[in-house]
């Protein structure tokens, strides 16, 4: 390169690390900052992908002061599971926003800046495929690289990490939490009925620990997500008109209140029969994120690059998609978690 256009690029990557990290200061600000992207730039079909897995990510990170988890786990495994949530969604962005910001700028400029990719601490397993994109525009492909990076990315930072894996990955809440249906991604919509609430499209996610599963998980939310264009532009409409507040009255304000309804040391009564409110019973407390978490300073985090083998090149074209769910099987999932409640209860 010429000395300036070095210059240059030295200049962009401290901006891009600037804007990444205002950007990336607590799940609110990255689930917004996903949007934004998408909605200039929607070609770039992770983003809007990025933006509503981020959105539960919140709604996780909430539930741990909500109305159920308080009642089944120690204040210390609650810091805990909120460490692990806030560090894989604060290193997922890290990596994956300089890789916006600087398609943006290619965008923009009209001028390939990949090699630029390295200084910005991205694998080099992305470059090729930047490059592929910006001649081919194919973006399905695209997003399979990124599911496959990310996942990739926080599997040494966070999944084998000894802390994660064995204050979280391994303990009793977070096994309790699988076999209880709480770990679920959803995709809110309306669709032509005349529901009074938004439907629910999403998938459980089990077996979280697995890299190979946590990919397949991310296919078949692209695919929820960009099969049906009608689906897809009514997800799109939710998300622009619905501000993201880590609440999940955001989505079900009927059976979910942001304000406490009840004191957790009143044993709890059922309050649900199906997705609908038992009569006269208070509505499930699932606060706003700022309500119950503050910012944290998130460590560095390090240059390894994981991409050492080529057998991860054939999830680029493979699909191995799992069972998907609807908003049938979310309130079933509910009225599983009030079951387990009250089993806790007579037990104690």
């Amino acid at each position: 390169m010429r000395r300036g256009t070095v210059i240059h690029g030295v200049d962009l990557v401290a901006e891009i690390r600037h804007q990444t990290a205002v950007h990336n200061r607590n799940n609110l600000t990255r689930t917004e900052a996903y949007l934004r992207f998408y909605l200039q730039y929607p070609e770039v079909n992770w983003a809007l992908l990025a933006h509503l897995v981020s959105r539960n990510g919140g709604w996780n990170m909430t539930d741990l002061r909500g109305e159920w988890l308080p009642r089944l786990m120690s204040e210390e495994d609650i810091q805990s599971f909120f460490a692990f949530l806030e560090r894989c969604n604060w290193l997922i962005f890290h990596d994956a926003y300089p890789q916006l910001l600087l398609y943006a700028t290619m965008k923009r400029e009209s001028e390939d800046l990949t090699s630029l990719l390295p200084d910005l601490g991205v694998s080099r397993f992305m470059v090729p495929i930047w490059r592929d994109f910006l001649q081919s525009g194919n973006g399905a492909r695209l997003s399979r690289a990124l599911i496959i990076n990310e996942q990739q990315y926080i599997e040494q930072r966070v999944v084998k990490h000894p802390f994660y894996r064995d204050q979280v990955l391994e303990s009793f809440p977070f096994l309790a939490q699988s076999i209880l249906s709480l770990n679920q991604i959803l995709f809110p919509y309306r669709d032509q009925s005349a529901a009074k609430r938004p439907r629910l499209t999403g998938v459980s996610v089990k077996n979280f620990p697995s890299v190979e599963r946590r990919i397949n998980v991310g296919k078949t939310l692209y695919k929820l997500l960009f099969d049906d264009p009608r689906r897809h532009q009514a997800i799109i409409d939710w998300a622009t008109r619905v501000t993201h507040t880590g609440s999940r009255a955001d989505y079900w304000p009927e059976i979910f209140s942001p304000i406490p309804t009840s004191r957790l040391e009143v044993p709890y009564q059922e309050r649900l029969k199906g997705a609908e409110l038992l009569p006269g019973r208070p509505k499930l407390y699932s606060p706003p994120l700022p309500r119950v978490w503050p910012d944290t300073v998130q460590p560095a985090a390090d240059g390894t690059d994981w991409y050492r083998d080529e057998k991860w090149l054939r999830f680029l074209e493979e699909d191995d998609l799992i069972p998907t769910i609807d908003e049938n099987d979310y309130a079933s999932g509910l009225n599983m978690v009030e079951a387990g409640l009250q089993m806790v209860a007579l037990i104690s």
